[in-house]
């Protein structure tokens, strides 16, 4: 049973000492979320949200936000052009605690349409790229985790091989998925600071611009495309602004970004697999096969963009929207005009209970070429970005037959 937005403003006032709370309204969501949230107003008219786990997956979620939350120290959230979620006080309840924090002002959107607008998608990729351009000391200092290229590379050919393991796997996608795995090129990159677990639901949006950025339990050093794979699930009419004006911020110095983000794309199916099966849940194995074959078709019957200049041509994956618009979603998904603090789960991932990054819902498989920069609006203009390069020649065989994650 949901704690009621009472008993929370009573946890409140044992975390914050001196707490005033004039008003208490419940924030959880209906049917029930990973957290008891509450909205609480102080009499000097502070809003403040309070959060309880409500299973162990939700409080190392908590947990691994709060230690995000303090590595972010005011000098690094200086740097970035939007709000973080401040950290108020705590107290011990039951097996677990009650975190209270500041309430961020904003409204949630779904995807498309964050990209549906000119000025907030190009908002969207200007406060990802700054995430990137965190100095990357700091995560080592907090003891946070960080992952080389090769070891991005490694941990990517891990989820392939334990997907191939369930025996579910259509050998077409294992086949395209290790071809990608095994071009170097690809994996060429720098890693960066990035927020991990980037979905819609994780900025709040005002003046047509991003004002926050939520759910920093997956902040690390890693491969930068993770935090966009979620854009090539938009469906927007400025969806490529997002791209570009991000690419225009990073000086086109990861000129294969979209192709890696691609890939995480597509492995999401992956992962609703193994969640399927690490849960035992038959329904979500076979919905996850189901989206699987379909891929497949496209495997055979497209030819659009690459993965990687070995991969040969990339499936265009637009009939899997409307497969993927009936797989189980959480509670966390962002729904239009919604305040992402109106609800007990802000910022979190499609997959909080494994461990996952946010899942993409829908995709159209094309990825995105690197559009002209002068076409996003002279705000975003940086001569220095060209499109994403692409070979025609497909890998061979003998190469697929020699991947090694020693490579």
């Amino acid at each position: 049973m949901a704690r009621s937005h009472l008993t929370l403003a009573a946890l409140a006032t044992n975390a914050v000492p001196e707490l005033d709370v004039a008003h208490a309204r419940n924030h959880s969501l209906a049917g029930g979320g990973l957290f008891d949230s509450a909205l609480l107003i102080t009499r000097d008219n502070k809003e403040l949200i309070i959060r309880v786990p409500t299973s162990q997956a939700a409080e190392t979620e908590q947990s691994a936000d709060l230690v995000a939350l303090r590595a972010l120290t005011t000098g690094n959230r200086s740097r970035l052009p939007f709000d973080v979620p401040v950290f108020v006080g705590q107290a011990p309840f039951e097996n677990t605690r009650a975190v209270v924090y500041e309430r961020l002002p904003g409204a949630s959107y779904d995807a498309d349409a964050l990209t549906g607008h000119v000025g907030v998608s190009g908002s969207i990729g200007l406060a990802i790229a700054a995430i990137h351009g965190l100095p990357t000391a700091f995560i080592g200092d907090a003891g946070l985790v960080q992952q080389s290229a090769l070891e991005c590379r490694t941990s990517t050919i891990d989820l392939i091989d334990r997907a191939a393991a369930t025996g579910k796997l259509p050998a077409a996608l294992l086949r395209r998925w290790e071809l990608a795995t095994d071009d170097h090129t690809l994996w060429q990159f720098t890693p960066t600071v990035i927020h991990g677990s980037l979905a819609a639901e994780s900025f709040l949006i005002s003046d047509d611009a991003v004002c926050a950025v939520l759910g920093w339990s997956a902040l690390s050093v890693g491969d930068p495309a993770r935090d966009i794979h979620w854009l090539l699930a938009a469906r927007g009419d400025a969806a490529e602004t997002a791209i570009a004006t991000y690419t225009a911020a990073r000086q086109g110095n990861d000129p294969l970004i979209t192709q890696r983000a691609m890939l995480y794309a597509e492995l999401e199916l992956a992962r609703w697999l193994l969640h399927g099966v690490d849960t035992h849940d038959e329904s979500i194995v076979d919905d996850a096969v189901s989206m699987l074959d379909g891929l497949v078709d496209n495997v055979h019957s497209h030819t659009m963009n690459s993965l990687s200049p070995e991969t040969g041509p990339i499936l265009s994956v637009s009939d899997v929207e409307s497969m993927l618009e009936d797989t189980p979603r959480t509670a966390a998904t962002g729904s239009a005009g919604r305040n992402d603090f109106e609800s007990d789960d802000y910022g979190t991932s499609e997959f909080a209970e494994t461990g996952s990054f946010a899942k993409v819902t829908s995709f159209d498989g094309t990825g995105f070429d690197t559009p002209d920069i002068d076409a996003v609006g002279t705000a975003y203009s940086d001569d220095t970005t060209g499109p994403v390069p692409t070979v025609d020649d497909a890998a061979t065989d003998d190469q697929a037959r020699t991947r090694s994650s020693s490579e």
